[in-house]
């Protein structure tokens, strides 16, 4: 039998070595992707001697080589995924002393962002950060709204309490891995969690992919905050997946040379030709740089997804962009529904994405994720130290939950279906009637100021306020 050059997909690290010293140009580098041409190797064994983590071999055709299954490790807490929520969780779970592993597929924290950056005021605060200049791009001090006709309306920040923030995504999340560290936690990157362990009906722990083979890593108590797609909330059987009526669809552009825009504002632009069932955002990160995307809902409206809305956007406002070049560009989902009915199975604990803990008006989910992984560890070091992981007394997590946080994020979804039933023509009338302090207040989830206004100035948009504004 022939031998073939295998590619250890779980070892390599993409970092292009074997590229450089292949003689005959047979391996090629694709972002994140290793390719062979077999036509072009001639199997001189360059590349596998120069491998840095043996992620390269020589086995016989139709064959892999063995990666053997390490030893089980043992934790009381292990938390899938290094986003903010996983990370503030295993933080406070390791201020608590337990031991505590976090699990993170990629091999970079942080990478690549699916996020427009942007974070409500008092975030860090909630969850005991002091912002730091090396991740904090931009503060904001005020919201541009514009309707279809290009007339705006703003709100802003009445103190420096009340400013927001853009952040460096890639570099907020290491802070956070840090910090988690230091309080004593444990980081596996590149090691991709595949399956739950149970024991009878409890979660006891996860299946785990590791460069050095598959490990089983069993733990007091599992924390599921492994993002919107989560595979190990589906796995306990918890029912996270949405439908596509109440999923957004996002493509982003981190743009340098975006100009003639308030850079101390972030931007939002609405309407059915611009964003059908969303809206466009331009969040400056100051110095010309910004995010630039769009989401809409449902996706593929007449045949378009969303990079054409945002491509047409950008060509329209030649005094934006004339001068402006992407230097990344980003693409995601984001659910605009409820969030998810169960957040607790016996043994496990889902925050974040995961969990569908996002704001279903903005799609902003950076806070709720964070706030929702230090509620999370508090429950659980409760539970664990009474030594009752079950699903009721996890439940206490869900119950406080909705408790703090439940009504509002109903009144931030009944804001999104009555803004969705609006026509151009309609958003283009509360433009010319809204006022800065009304939209403060709707952006908080008390509406009958914006109610008792159209019942003065729009009474044909008042019934339709009422319907799916109401309390």
């Amino acid at each position: 039998m022939n031998d073939t050059l295998r590619i250890d997909r779980g070892l390599c690290c993409y970092c292009g070595a074997c590229v450089g010293v292949c003689p005959t140009e047979a391996l090629v580098l694709r972002e994140t992707e290793l390719r062979l041409d077999p036509a072009k190797c001639t199997l001189c064994r360059i590349c596998v001697e120069f491998c840095p983590v043996e992620a390269l071999s020589l086995s016989p055709e139709g064959s892999s080589p063995p990666r053997p299954d390490a030893d089980v490790l043992r934790t009381d807490a292990v938390v899938i995924g290094a986003g903010p929520a996983g990370s503030i969780c295993a933080k406070y779970l390791a201020l608590a002393g337990l031991q505590v592993l976090v699990v993170e597929k990629k091999q970079e924290i942080g990478t690549p962002k699916r996020c427009a950056e942007a974070v409500e005021p008092d975030t860090f605060e909630s969850v005991g950060i002091e912002p730091h200049p090396l991740w904090l791009a931009n503060t904001i001090r005020a919201a541009a709204l514009y309707a279809p006709n290009g007339r705006s309306v703003s709100f802003g920040a009445r103190t420096s309490a009340e400013c927001g923030y853009v952040i460096e995504r890639k570099i907020f999340e290491k802070h956070l891995a840090k910090d988690a560290i230091l309080a004593g936690a444990r980081y596996l990157v590149k090691t991709a969690a595949v399956d739950v362990i149970r024991d009878g009906g409890r979660i006891a722990g996860v299946t785990v992919e590791r460069p050095a083979g598959r490990t089983r890593i069993r733990a007091g108590i599992v924390i599921a905050a492994d993002g919107v797609d989560s595979l190990i909330a589906k796995g306990a059987g918890l029912k996270t997946v949405n439908r596509l009526k109440n999923f957004m669809s996002c493509f982003q552009y981190e743009m340098a040379g975006v100009r003639n825009v308030d850079e101390r504002s972030i931007h939002l632009f609405y309407g059915r030709a611009i964003a059908p069932g969303g809206y466009v955002w331009i969040f400056p990160k100051g110095n010309t740089l910004a995010n630039v995307g769009v989401g809409i809902q449902p996706p593929k409206k007449a045949g378009r997804t969303p990079k054409a809305y945002l491509d047409d956007f950008i060509a329209a406002r030649p005094g934006i962009f004339a001068g402006a070049s992407p230097v990344e560009f980003n693409s995601g989902g984001v659910p605009v529904h409820r969030t998810a009915e169960t957040l607790v199975a016996d043994g496990l604990i889902v925050v974040g994405d995961a969990a569908q803990l996002v704001n279903p008006l903005t799609g902003g989910g950076i806070r709720l994720a964070m706030l929702s992984g230090r509620l999370a560890a508090e429950v659980a070091v409760r539970a664990l130290r009474k030594g009752d992981v079950g699903r009721r007394s996890l439940g206490e997590y869900q119950r406080l939950w909705d408790a703090r946080h439940g009504k509002f994020m109903d009144k931030m979804l009944k804001l999104q279906r009555f803004s969705d039933r609006l026509d151009d023509g309609e958003l283009n009338r509360l433009a010319e009637i809204l006022s800065g302090p009304v939209l403060a207040d709707m952006a908080e989830g008390r509406f009958l100021g914006f109610v008792k206004l159209l019942a003065r100035k729009a009474p044909a948009l008042a019934p339709f306020a009422v319907k799916y504004l109401r309390t």
